[in-house]
């Protein structure tokens, strides 16, 4: 009997074969801490857990990137501790404001590889499931022992299957079968199991994070993409991962590609998603492009595709935050960029954004955005009497 992603990485993790619904210790590969709760970590270690060090500054990351630039005093009171405390401890993996999206950074950095445990103090540490790896997102105390020991506890998740046929329209993409799959299994479908994706091995890592960081809004542990395929040459490939024949799965969903159309998931939940056809017209207020989800080079080149010679409707604005500065660099080198403020968008630092509601763009009362991030309910970027409608960088209505 084979084993899914999730348990061959857990089985190598806990040194045993594991299953499913076994609670098992395993070894952490890497901790990664943002700004927001690394505070409350720190507290954590030195008050409750009594640890002085970390186990190992090569192996925690930190990263500044909810609210960053710092957003007030306080804010900027609490990245001050946090930059005072990376440098006692020693920690090499450290990327300050304007570096980007803690999930982008450790791919990009070559931190994140196929077969580690990754734990994360964000929800959408699912992320580094694009590279094969199993990432999740765990609260301040959990965190806080992983720092300290090296180890966490869990039990191992059941598997959701995701299996893809066929290939994307233009103007289709993995953000639409992300959606499409929050329809068919809505946000409950998942809970704490693995989210394992299957017939994507044509999709970049870019478009592989998109799936992986949507895992989670169906309640996933993890999300899994296995790492085959063009996009994953050069990585640290080791011979014990892969899918397995006999692998025994929870649940399995099958979509077309082929039949497949942009979706969109409107107000206020993330499974309220429907064909782009099906929707009526939609007064927007605020396009914005950016977030773990669709921040990336090829979302905003995507949009410069669409923009090139065109200004944005009058009354409306649209703000762009690249996921990282090297995908801000490169769309500069491309001219992407370029297409972007000629049509007139306004460009923020690297990062998170407004997508937690903190600062950089949030919604005002009764305004309504489409937004390429991975929430939509009240509240979420700024006003709760605002609506976010999620989608692809270019969705639009398909010919008729």
């Amino acid at each position: 009997m084979g084993l899914t992603l999730a348990e061959q990485i857990l089985s190598h993790a806990a040194r045993q074969t594991v299953r499913a619904g076994e609670v098992v210790t395993v070894q952490v590969d890497l901790a990664m801490m943002h700004d927001s709760l690394s505070p409350g970590i720190i507290k954590v270690l030195h008050d409750e857990l009594g640890a002085e060090r970390v186990w190992d500054c090569e192996r925690v990351a930190v990263v500044i990137d909810h609210v960053a630039p710092a957003s007030n005093v306080q804010t900027a009171g609490h990245q001050q501790t946090v930059r005072r405390w990376v440098h006692e401890q020693g920690i090499t993996h450290f990327f300050d404001v304007g570096r980007g999206i803690s999930h982008q950074v450790l791919v990009e950095e070559g931190l994140a590889q196929p077969g580690m445990v990754i734990t994360g103090s964000d929800s959408h540490s699912t992320a580094y499931g694009c590279v094969g790896a199993f990432g999740t997102g765990m609260g301040t105390t959990d965190i806080a022992l992983v720092v300290a020991t090296g180890k966490t506890w869990m039990r191992v998740p059941e598997t959701v299957l995701v299996r893809a046929h066929g290939r994307f329209y233009p103007g289709v993409s993995a953000k639409d079968l992300a959606l499409k799959v929050a329809r068919l299994i809505r946000a409950e479908g998942a809970t704490y199991a693995a989210v394992e994706w299957h017939g994507v091995d044509f999709l970049s890592i870019g478009d592989r994070m998109t799936l992986a960081t949507l895992s989670i809004e169906v309640g996933g542990k993890a999300g899994l993409i296995p790492p085959t395929g063009p996009a994953v040459e050069g990585l640290h490939l080791p011979n014990w991962l892969g899918v397995q024949e006999g692998a025994s799965y929870q649940q399995v969903v099958e979509v077309n590609l082929d039949m497949l159309e942009p979706q969109v998931s409107c107000p206020h939940h993330v499974d309220n998603v429907v064909d782009v056809s099906e929707l009526g017209r939609v007064a927007v207020d605020v396009v914005y492009l950016g977030t773990c989800t669709n921040g990336r080079y090829e979302d905003l080149a995507a949009a410069a595709r669409i923009l090139k010679g065109r200004k944005l409707a009058p009354g409306m604005r649209m703000i762009v935050v690249p996921a990282s500065s090297e995908v801000l660099q490169r769309a500069i080198a491309d001219g992407s960029l370029s297409i972007l403020l000629a049509a007139g968008a306004t460009i923020g630092t690297p990062g998170c954004g407004a997508c937690i509601g903190r600062h950089m763009g949030v919604l005002a009362p009764g305004e309504v955005c489409v937004f390429t991030g991975n929430r939509n309910f009240r509240g979420r970027m700024g006003s709760p009497d605002a609506a976010i409608y999620l989608a692809s960088p270019e969705v639009r209505r398909p010919p008729h």
